[in-house]
C-alpha cells in the first residue's frame, strides 16, 4: 500500500516535476541551482535560479546538476531534490515522517548511475527510493496499455535524452536511449547563429527560438523572430531576424538522430509487436514532442502513424506517480537486478 505522502519525481535534465498521490503534479521547476562560489552555499533553486543563468555576479554561479539525464554533480542534485521534496511536502500540512519516492531515470543508464539517483533521494530525505525507466513512466502517463500483450511504442524527448521503447506485458521489449534531445537542439541553434551571423546568444534565447519558430521540417507558413546577442567582431549588442527555415536547418542533425533511433528500435522489434504499433501508432512525449512537424517527419520516415500525447510535458511525472501503486514490484525488480549484476 502507498502512503498519501509518497511521491513520484520526474528528475529531468531541464525540469523536475513532483507528483503526489491523490493530488497530481504539485511542483514543476527548472533543474537549476545557484551556488555562491566563495562559501559553497546555495543561493537559489528552480525558477529563481534559472533567472540567474548568464546574469550572475562573479561569486554566484547557476548550474544544472543533471546532464544527459544522469547526475553530474551528486551533492548539488541532493540539495536540489531536498528543496523540491520539502516544497512538495508543504502542500500537505498533515504529513508526518519521510516519503517513499519513485524517480524516473533514462533506460540506458548504468547500475552506478541508477544507484546515485537512489542515494541522492535518500540523502534528500526520502524514507526509501526506487527508480522507473523513463519510457515506461512516459507510456503509463500517456495512458498506453503497458500491461497488455500488445505492443506500444513511446518516444520520450526530454532535455538531456531521447528514450525510444517498445513495451508489452509490463516490460520493455526493446529500447534505445540517445543523449540527443532538447539541450542538443538549443546548442545547435547557438552554433548556427554564431556561424551564420557572428552573433553569440545564450541558452535562453536559443530555447525561445526553438519554442517560438522551431520546426523539424519546413513549415507551410514561414515564421520569423527578432533576437539580440553579442556581435563577435565588435563585442557590442546587435539584433538579427531569424526565420523558421533557418531553425529547421539548424536542427536537422539532432532531428535526424532522433529519427534514426526510432528506426533502429523498430528494426529490432518482433514482427507481431511491429504489427500492433502499425495499428496503434507511435506516441511522442516530453518537451521535444512539441517541436512543430516532428510527428509528420517521423510518420513520413517510418511509414507508421505518429501521435503526440495529450500532455507530453507531464507524461513521465504522471506515470512515475501512478507507478507508486506497484512500488513493491519495482523494489523487487531492482533487488533482482542488483543480484544479477553482482553475479556478473
Amino acid at each position: 500500500m502507498f502512503s498519501v505522502r509518497d511521491m513520484g519525481v520526474d528528475l529531468g535534465t531541464a525540469n523536475t516535476l513532483v507528483y503526489v498521490k491523490g493530488k497530481g503534479i504539485v511542483l514543476r521547476e527548472p533543474s537549476v541551482v545557484a551556488i555562491r562560489t566563495d562559501t559553497g552555499s546555495i543561493e537559489a533553486v528552480g525558477a529563481e535560479a534559472k533567472q540567474m543563468i548568464g546574469r550572475t555576479p562573479g561569486n554566484i554561479v547557476a548550474v544544472r546538476p543533471m546532464k544527459d539525464g544522469v547526475i553530474a554533480d551528486f551533492q548539488t542534485t541532493s540539495a536540489m531534490l531536498r528543496h523540491f521534496i520539502r516544497q512538495a511536502m508543504k502542500t500537505k500540512s498533515s504529513w508526518a515522517g519521510k516519503p517513499r519516492v519513485m524517480i524516473s531515470v533514462p533506460s540506458g543508464i548504468t547500475a552506478v548511475e541508477r544507484r546515485a539517483v537512489e542515494d541522492a533521494a535518500l540523502e534528500a530525505g526520502a524514507k526509501d527510493a526506487q527508480v522507473i525507466e523513463e519510457p515506461m513512466a512516459a507510456a503509463i502517463g500517456a495512458g498506453l496499455p503497458v500491461g497488455e500483450p500488445t505492443g506500444s511504442m513511446v518516444v520520450d524527448i526530454g532535455g538531456g535524452t531521447t528514450e525510444v521503447a517498445i513495451i508489452s506485458l509490463g516490460g520493455i521489449v526493446t529500447s534505445k536511449s540517445i543523449r540527443v534531445a532538447g539541450d542538443e537542439m538549443d546548442e545547435a541553434i547557438i552554433q548556427y547563429v554564431k556561424k551564420t551571423y557572428n552573433l553569440m546568444i545564450g541558452e535562453r534565447t536559443a530555447e525561445d527560438l526553438k519554442i517560438q519558430i522551431g520546426a523539424a521540417d519546413d513549415l507551410d507558413e514561414e515564421r520569423s523572430m527578432e533576437i539580440r546577442g553579442r556581435d563577435l567582431l565588435t563585442g557590442l549588442p546587435r539584433n538579427v531576424t531569424i526565420t523558421s527555415k533557418e531553425i529547421s536547418e539548424a536542427l536537422s542533425d539532432t532531428v535526424l538522430a532522433i529519427v534514426d533511433a526510432v528506426k533502429v528500435t523498430l528494426e529490432k522489434s518482433p514482427p507481431e509487436l511491429a504489427a500492433d504499433i502499425m495499428d496503434r501508432g507511435i506516441v511522442l512525449t516530453g518537451g521535444g514532442a512539441l517541436l512543430r512537424n516532428l510527428d509528420k517527419r517521423l510518420a513520413r520516415e517510418t511509414g507508421m502513424p505518429v501521435l503526440v500525447a495529450e500532455n507530453p510535458l507531464d507524461c513521465v511525472a504522471i506515470g512515475t506517480g501512478k507507478a507508486l501503486d506497484n512500488y513493491d514490484v519495482y523494489r523487487k525488480r531492482s533487488a533482482a537486478m542488483r543480484r544479477a549484476q553482482g553475479r556478473a
